[in-house]
């Protein structure tokens, strides 16, 4: 019945991954509990981080401050205190020239995204303007939403073997091109879904590339700096004037309050307050008031390099080793480079079948994965490597992360 929809509705309604992806982690979650969740972005359940966030509800009970987020609206753009405190929480600890009029408070990074591909590109005045993602594949959430055709853009990647069974994407500079269409780029860092983290030259040369021709760089943050810092090399990117930066709370352990910060111009900042309004009215309370007193202490920069980090090393090592020892030498294949966020992205050379056969396999076998094609978008050439991966998360208990993965390692063997 899509037929029946406007062409923006058929866009946004129809089948797509991220759909995919979300309807198998809410089946996996209630109706399926015995299926092995290998395949969403899903925080894990980490003891010292759920105790912090107990504790904070305490707190607001206690005080009464519950009251005050549960029963009024704030601004669209963000309550103002918590934006002073967030903006004063990045300039004191981080060297960020930011004021209050530089943070957007959104309901999730996800439809801060959404608002920014739509407000900097799609028809403009009668020409086409695109958003190029410089380095896939690249975050599976962005992929339909554009309201246009043709709106994004894509470049791939250069591979490198950095280590037996090991690769690293890296930006081809030689292939990356910013003709007049195009409005702004757009980066993961780390990447959903490889884990890849820029280095400071690529962070550099594409911030210079974007100062040369007038257009923002995005960097989606989820997984990386300032929190929850899962990123294994030490990278901090710095925002400047012209950047735009999304910083997420649902991997602190709050995919649920649905809250991020967006770190920009003051006139990006205002525009996607008024769009807000529009579409949801105002952000969630909570995660704002939840967070707020931890941007005034030291809590918030110890949580990541002291607990969050050092638990998905421990557990991403964890999850290589299970993954070596099942697959061995009986296929050819690789993971890239540990450097950052929740997930591992295995690739296997030859695969006989196509990574959404895989993925139908598995499923069959009680293991969800998400198939790697999914991240290849915005390209018009055939490009078989995605078809041959996997994006894999060990956020859940270990228990379950080796059960799947050598269920995955066995799928794999059986099919060549």
């Amino acid at each position: 019945m899509l037929s029946h929809f406007s062409d923006i509705g058929q866009r946004l309604a129809g089948p797509s991954g991220i759909q995919e992806l979300m309807d198998d982690c809410g089946a996996a979650l209630t109706t399926h509990p015995d299926m092995r969740m290998l395949g969403g972005g899903q925080p894990a359940a980490i003891p010292e981080v759920q105790k912090l966030w107990r504790e904070r509800m305490r707190a607001m009970l206690d005080d009464g401050s519950i009251d005050r987020t549960l029963l009024n609206y704030d601004p669209p753009g963000g309550n103002p205190l918590f934006r002073e405190t967030f903006a004063a929480f990045l300039k004191r600890e981080w060297g960020w020239n930011v004021t209050s009029d530089n943070i957007a408070v959104m309901p999730s990074s996800q439809s801060a995204c959404f608002l920014l591909f739509n407000l900097l590109a799609g028809d403009t005045a009668g020409k086409k303007r695109r958003i190029l993602f410089p380095l896939l594949p690249e975050y599976i959430g962005y992929a339909n939403q554009a309201l246009t055709a043709g709106q994004f853009i894509a470049c791939l990647p250069r591979i490198v073997e950095t280590a037996p069974n090991e690769i690293k994407y890296h930006v081809d500079f030689d292939r990356l091109r910013i003709t007049p269409d195009i409005a702004a780029m757009c980066v993961s860092c780390p990447t959903n879904p490889t884990g890849n983290v820029l280095t400071q030259n690529e962070f550099d040369s594409l911030h210079a590339l974007a100062e040369t021709h007038s257009i923002p760089l995005i960097i989606d943050n989820a997984y990386g700096h300032p929190f929850p810092g899962v990123i294994h090399n030490g990278f901090q990117p710095k925002w400047q004037p012209g950047m735009i930066f999304s910083i997420s709370m649902s991997k602190v352990g709050l995919p649920g309050v649905r809250t991020a910060m967006i770190v920009a111009d003051p006139h990006i900042v205002k525009a996607l307050s008024n769009m807000n309004a529009i579409v949801s009215l105002a952000n969630g309370n909570l995660g704002q008031a939840l967070l707020m007193p931890l941007l005034k202490d030291d809590t918030l920069i110890k949580l990541g390099p002291e607990v969050i980090r050092p638990f998905y090393r421990e557990r991403s090592d964890f999850a290589k080793s299970v993954l070596a020892k099942a697959l061995g030498e009986r296929v050819p294949w690789a993971l890239h480079a540990q450097e950052g966020a929740f997930f591992l992205w295995l690739w296997i050379n030859g695969l006989p079948i196509s990574a959404k056969e895989l993925y139908r396999r598995l499923k069959e076998r009680k293991v969800l994965v998400i198939p790697g094609h999914y991240f290849a978008y915005g390209i018009d050439q055939e490009w078989r490597h995605p078809h041959e991966c996997l994006r894999l998360t060990y956020s859940q208990p270990q228990h379950i992360v080796r059960e799947g993965l050598e269920i995955i390692a066995d799928e794999i063997i059986r099919s060549f």
